[in-house]
């Protein structure tokens, strides 16, 4: 596939060579667009890059310095990094979220334990809920030598994991699995125990510091004038009861009011639950549904309904009238004074979550938002000193990776604050586009699909996506492009007329000899994946001008002999 080069490659060329040089190659480690992506920090690329040489540990080693639930992640993140993937504008994008799968399952078919890279600090942290936010801190914590406890309202760990996610998404062994690694390196997890006073749990605890994770479990509401109406329960409550073994009955025929993507697993569960009709009720059209499209297109794979650009008006008994909606020019609904009648057996309201974080109202200094969320500073701590807060609970989007980008950040802040310093994040790298990058010969590598459960079969909680085989998932790592990084690919060493470059070995890339290289820009534009950049040549003030005005370097190369 060939593509128009970038301005940075024409400049390269115009520059060329002359009597002196004007300029070097410099190799520069750039940011990928899938690590920019990544909600969790994940290093994606360097542990795609040791999953296709066959590095499987080391590649898992290298992941979990950023997420320790991988075998989660690979099956609930909803993995922008795929939408970002440079390789969808050839193919496909990568499979990142199978290949992380893989190598999750993997560490826990060998019994491969989380490192711990730091000695025991001698401080203790408390951490107020077991979800993904406050696993993540607390195995952060660990790893940096911080002695963690959680306290867990619920009688397990996991929180919207275990209790918010079927198990046909996630099934809960694979989850408790990754959560036991983490109670191996240390952390203890105290199940039943709901927090009402932080300052006197901290107090009894002996803690120097707090992270409050408690998440968003409780379902928003909505006021719809309700006669006599048929059962109506919310969509947090559906599920959190059908995890616990409490499943309720519905009935034949459920509506489901919401469109995102806590609507498309209770209208899938309720599918599993015997209903013969489930019908999602949504007041948009699909493209601006906040459910990701991947997840409205199982649930109707499933069988399940999606009512467009309706609007529940009333309840009376079984029957629901609701009302037909138009989108504004700014993607609004808007009534159209159009009424039908639906019935119902049941009805979920999938219309959001909040936090219940009422009882922190007695800690000085911490400041909530109208719907409860917790105000946090930059450094994830709340306006009361040693108190920190992130996950679902925080102002913001809501997802398990995020949570989990949430508890790392928070651990690094954390242990900051125990040393009396600042936590800075060091700043970025420039991230590389498709347009970047140098694909004058590629070859196609179709993508890699995951199997699944036959449609008939899938009338049970059992997992429904199988995941990737070994040579699958290696196949899968090794179509990333490696955007913005060296992969020793040796398109620089060869192209080179002046065998200015020297290899230095594998994995440690290459470098330029000054006074053989003349500046022409070859190995740059041979890069396909943007790894080098010209650098121009140190000038003086008084340098002499060239030809075309142009000042000149004072550096001379010489000629091989």
């Amino acid at each position: 596939m060939l593509r128009q080069p970038d301005a940075t490659r024409t400049h390269a060329v115009a520059v060329g060579t002359g009597a002196t040089r004007q300029q070097l190659p410099q190799w520069i480690d750039h940011l990928p667009p899938c690590n920019a992506a990544c909600p969790a920090g994940e290093n994606i690329q360097a542990w795609l890059d040791l999953a296709q040489a066959g590095k499987y540990r080391a590649a898992w080693e290298a992941l979990v310095r950023d997420n320790p639930l991988p075998a989660v992640h690979g099956r609930v993140c909803y993995h922008p990094c795929e939408t970002s993937c440079n390789r969808v504008e050839l193919d496909g994008a990568v499979g990142i979220h199978a290949v992380e799968r893989f190598l999750g399952d993997r560490a826990t078919a060998e019994g491969w334990p989380y490192p711990v890279d730091a000695e025991s600090s001698g401080k203790r942290v408390l951490v107020i809920g077991a979800g993904p936010s406050g696993l993540s801190a607390a195995y952060h914590l660990a790893r940096l030598g911080h002695t963690v406890e959680i306290y867990e309202a619920g009688p397990l760990p996991g929180g919207m994991m275990h209790f918010g996610i079927p198990a046909y998404r996630l099934p809960r062994a694979d989850l408790l699995r990754e959560i036991g690694r983490i109670e191996a390196m240390g952390v203890k997890i105290v199940l039943n125990h709901r927090v009402e006073d932080v300052l006197a749990e901290k107090t009894a605890g002996g803690f120097d510091a707090v992270f409050i994770a408690i998440g968003a479990g409780i379902g928003k509401h909505v006021d719809i004038p309700a006669r006599d109406a048929v059962r109506v329960l919310d969509a947090v409550s559906l599920l959190h009861n059908v995890a616990a073994g409490e499943a309720p009955r519905l009935g034949r025929r459920v509506v489901v009011y919401g469109g995102g993507n806590t609507a498309m697993d209770a209208a899938r569960t309720v599918k599993r639950l015997g209903a013969e009709e489930a019908l999602i009720v949504y007041r948009r059209d699909r493209a601006h549904m906040p459910a990701h499209a991947f997840e409205a297109d199982e649930a109707v794979e499933e069988g399940v309904k999606i009512k467009w650009l309706t609007t529940i008006k009333e309840i009376v008994g079984p029957d629901l009238t609701v009302e037909t909606m138009e989108l504004d020019e700014n993607g609004r609904p808007q009534p159209t004074g159009r009424f039908e009648t639906l019935t119902a057996d049941a009805i979920v309201l999938a219309l959001g979550q909040e936090t219940d974080s009422g009882f922190l109202g007695r800690v000085p200094g911490i400041e909530f938002t109208a719907n409860g969320a917790v105000k946090v500073g930059p450094d994830m701590m709340t306006g009361h000193p040693g108190i920190f807060a992130g996950g679902d609970m925080v102002p913001g989007e809501q997802s398990v990776t995020i949570s989990v980008g949430h508890g790392k950040r928070a651990a690094r802040h954390i242990d900051a604050w125990l040393q009396g310093v600042r936590h800075e994040r060091p700043a970025k790298h420039p991230t590389v586009t498709f347009d970047m990058l140098d694909l004058p010969v590629f070859l196609e590598a179709a993508r890699s699909s995951e199997a699944q459960r036959p449609l008939a079969a899938r009338t049970t909680f059992d997992e429904v996506v199988q995941g990737l085989s070994e040579p699958e998932a290696r196949f899968e790592a090794g179509r990333c492009l490696s955007c913005g990084n060296c992969f020793e690919c040796d398109n620089c060493f060869a192209a080179c007329p002046e065998q200015a470059i020297l290899r230095l070995g594998r994995g440690h890339g290459y470098r330029v000899e000054p006074d053989l290289c003349t500046g022409c820009g070859i190995c740059f534009e041979q890069c396909p994946c943007h790894a080098i950049e010209m650098q121009p040549e140190p000038v003086p003030a008084d340098a002499p001008l060239g030809p075309t005005d142009e000042p000149l370097a004072p550096h001379r190369f010489r000629l091989r002999v």
